[in-house]
């Protein structure tokens, strides 16, 4: 059986970006992440109505501040009470999985994909998913980053421009670049 190369990214394979069907599901969710964008500002309970069609699986409670971007989108699942300020985005190749009660600061960066260290593979346009997982009562600083494959606990504070490059634990407060453990909290 052939796979497509949606099935490869959805699988966390090296899948190729450039795919026409995977082109489309970009265009589309942009054109919903345009509609978010400028009926958020106006009308936050509706555009928290349109971020619950945009991602995957939200609580009841969810609260993104315009502007705001993905890919996909319905690789994003977030836990009930979710807030994030102005300007985050989730490049969401892989999936992006948050529980409950996080607040992003603004300008928070998730991403859950990778690009070949071969030149020629990068040039040929493959990538390779890696999802990002993270526990309850996240909260970011302002400019924090997350790169690809990390996973985090429950009860994690990111200092403000912060680029979190690994994963951690419960009950910490992590910071710096790269990030490492400022203190452990109750």
């Amino acid at each position: 059986m052939v796979s497509t190369e949606k099935d490869k990214m959805l699988a966390g394979k090296r899948y190729l970006n450039t795919d026409p069907e995977l082109a489309e599901d970009r265009r589309k969710n942009r054109l919903l992440i345009d509609e978010f964008n400028r009926v958020a500002r106006e009308d936050p309970d509706q555009g928290s109505q349109l971020i619950k069609k945009i991602f995957h699986k939200t609580g009841k409670k969810v609260d993104v501040q315009s502007p705001f971007q993905c890919d996909y989108g319905d690789t994003v699942s977030v836990g009930e009470n979710f807030f994030a300020n102005y300007g985050c985005t989730f490049i969401d190749v892989g999936k992006i999985t948050i529980g409950k009660n996080a607040m992003l600061g603004p300008n928070t960066q998730i991403f859950s994909v990778n690009h070949p260290l071969d030149a020629e593979e990068r040039i040929a346009n493959y990538e390779y998913p890696a999802d990002v997982t993270i526990g309850d009562n996240l909260w970011t600083g302002g400019g924090a980053i997350i790169v690809p494959g990390v996973t985090l606990g429950d009860n994690v504070i990111i200092a403000a421009g912060a680029v979190v490059t690994k994963s951690f634990g419960d009950n910490v407060l992590i910071g710096g670049n790269p990030a490492r453990i400022i203190k452990k909290l109750k």
